[in-house]
């Protein structure tokens, strides 16, 4: 059990609560064609920033734990930082280093995954992102894992694709079809057999999050363990076909294929098989994980569940223990900053909806599910809607904001945290007209927000975890907008690299820091992983010594 936090006698209070206002996927863009953010009418937003202090943070590569700075952040690692108020290194710089070091390959997983189709005379499957962003996967990693294999004496190798076009170019599928596709027959002999066997977009096929789109999951089933869909000859094929098909489709919806000869799949997963579901982020591998693993599983008919031997990259839930194999260990992360407050008795309210709920809850937490102190603790989940995003680009922002408003009246919550998914779930469908929608509908929640926090004598601290919004458009390395044959951008549907906001609204302040409006009394040159040691100190709170700088400057006082 912690101790409590110290509190800090300098801090004069405030009669109302500490508002974490997350615009997830919003940064400061460094073009400004394509800024879908500057582009906005956010009124409420720019009245707000007038008030109060500001600053830009940095949401990726080193100062979120990735492992170069080249890497963009995403909803996960940034969560993680601003929950924990330090950076660890996290999943793919883990996994980076256990191949490199030969761990993996040494661990006890491994050891069972191929012995189990050594002994069985069964295939080595693996199921994942097919891409290099190096936020659900890399395609490196996956390379590595079945030189491996070969080396060890199995036979036969299966590769199940799930296309991005989201954390990477939203049509570049056969940028990465066609290489490792050569990789594949460079390896392969008379005694070592490995192909692609099936596929499909991330958004169309296995990986659906937080129960949103279960039918999602089951159309990855069918293709990957019962080989049953549209059969082509090659995924080359698969692709170009819905492209002609479907015109303006993009790598994350592409239909599900099933790669086949002579009419029958060259890959279904079956008895005595081993599985390796790739990807080292936790939040898309829980669902399929659950298809594989669980006993009692009513989601859908799985018409047969394979006895095979399953493995995730990594151990996608720490609490619950899933899955029950797992290939790297994921970071330990201890003395959050939700431990804390709960040890000090703070009462704490964490909301959003279904698509970024477990983002304040599970990853702000350490990657624990479950709360610190049931007494304390209040976890809501808005509902969100099973639609295209571009269909609803608004989302469940007022709803949110209804019982944000809500709780900030009640007097129940000293500290209030919420996502608004709008910028990140929107930004990824690449359709400019629906992100400014977001950003506008947000913009209205935000003011009304900011008015209850006005009106209770709270504060508001409003940041993002990623950028995603403000970089819409294609660039090359001269800045200029990457243009389609017709002359309208070519859409950018991944997260970007740039900084984002941090704005603390104050409306009650009472001298404690530097707080002159606009940028430069806060502290500059920080990461979001600043946000914990910030909210400890308008809590009244002093930060845990090794927590990283907060954004005030409270001089000795804090």
């Amino acid at each position: 059990m912690l101790e409590a936090l110290k509190k800090n006698p300098a801090w004069k209070g405030r009669r109302g609560p500490v508002v974490l206002l997350i615009m997830d996927g919003v940064g400061y863009g460094k073009y400004r064609e394509g800024d879908a953010v500057a582009d906005s009418r956010m009124e409420h937003l720019d009245a707000v920033k007038a008030r109060s202090p500001q600053t830009r943070l940095k949401a990726h590569g080193r100062s979120v734990g990735l492992p170069s700075d080249a890497d963009m952040g995403n909803s996960e690692v940034g969560h993680n930082a601003m929950g924990c108020g330090r950076v660890f290194e996290q999943g793919a710089a883990l996994v980076s280093a256990s191949i490199a070091s030969g761990a993996m390959f040494q661990g006890k997983a491994w050891r069972e995954l191929i012995d189990n189709v050594k002994k069985s005379g069964g295939t080595l499957h693996f199921i994942g992102l097919f891409s290099d962003g190096n936020v659900h996967s890399h395609l490196d990693h996956l390379k590595a894992m079945i030189v491996q294999a070969k080396k060890e004496g199995v036979r036969t190798v299966r590769v199940h694709t799930l296309f991005d076009g989201r954390d990477v170019g939203e049509t570049s599928a056969l940028e990465y079809v066609d290489p490792f596709e050569a990789f594949l027959k460079g390896l392969n002999d008379g005694g070592f057999d490995a192909r692609i066997a099936s596929g499909g977009g991330r958004m169309w096929i296995t990986m659906d999050r937080y129960g949103a789109n279960w039918p999602q999951v089951e159309r990855g089933w069918k293709v990957h363990v019962l080989g049953e869909g549209r059969q082509f000859a090659s995924a080359r094929e698969a692709v170009e076909t819905y492209r002609r098909e479907i015109p303006g489709i993009i790598d994350q919806d592409l239909k599900e294929f099933v790669i086949a000869r002579d009419g029958k799949p060259v890959g279904p997963i079956v008895d005595g098989d081993s599985v390796i579901y790739f990807n080292f982020r936790g939040d898309r591998a829980l669902e399929i994980t659950a298809a594989f693993e669980e006993d009692r599983f009513d989601q859908f008919d799985r018409v047969r569940r394979p006895r095979v031997c399953y493995a995730g990259m990594m151990e996608y839930d720490g609490d619950l223990h899933v899955p029950k194999r797992y290939l790297v260990e994921p970071p330990a992360i201890d003395r959050t900053m939700g431990e804390y407050l709960a040890a000090s008795g703070v009462r704490t309210l964490a909301i959003s909806e279904t698509q970024k709920y477990g983002h304040v809850t599970y990853f702000f937490n350490g990657n624990r599910t479950g709360k610190f102190d049931e007494r304390l603790e209040t976890y809501e989940e808005i509902k969100s809607d099973v639609v295209p995003f571009e269909q609803r680009p608004w989302m469940k922002c007022a709803e949110i904001a209804d019982r944000v408003i809500e709780a900030i009246g009640s007097g129940q919550f000293d500290f209030i945290r919420l996502n608004f998914p709008n910028g990140d779930m929107v930004g990824h469908t690449g359709v400019y007209q629906a992100v400014i929608c977001s950003m506008e509908g947000m913009d209205i929640q935000i003011g009304r927000i900011a008015g209850a926090v006005e009106a209770a004598g709270g504060i508001l601290v409003i940041t993002a975890d990623h950028g995603n919004s403000d970089d819409m458009y294609e660039h090359d390395k001269n800045g200029a907008v990457l243009r389609k044959d017709d002359g309208t951008p070519r859409a950018k549907t991944s997260h970007s690299l740039n900084p984002v906001p941090c704005v603390i609204f104050d409306p009650e302040y009472k001298g404690e820091y530097d707080a002159a409006p606009g940028e430069g009394s806060l502290n500059a040159g920080l990461g979001i992983s600043s946000i914990a040691a910030t909210c400890i100190n308008l809590l009244g709170f002093v930060p845990p010594p090794d927590y990283d700088r907060s954004v005030l400057n409270m001089g000795a006082a804090a």
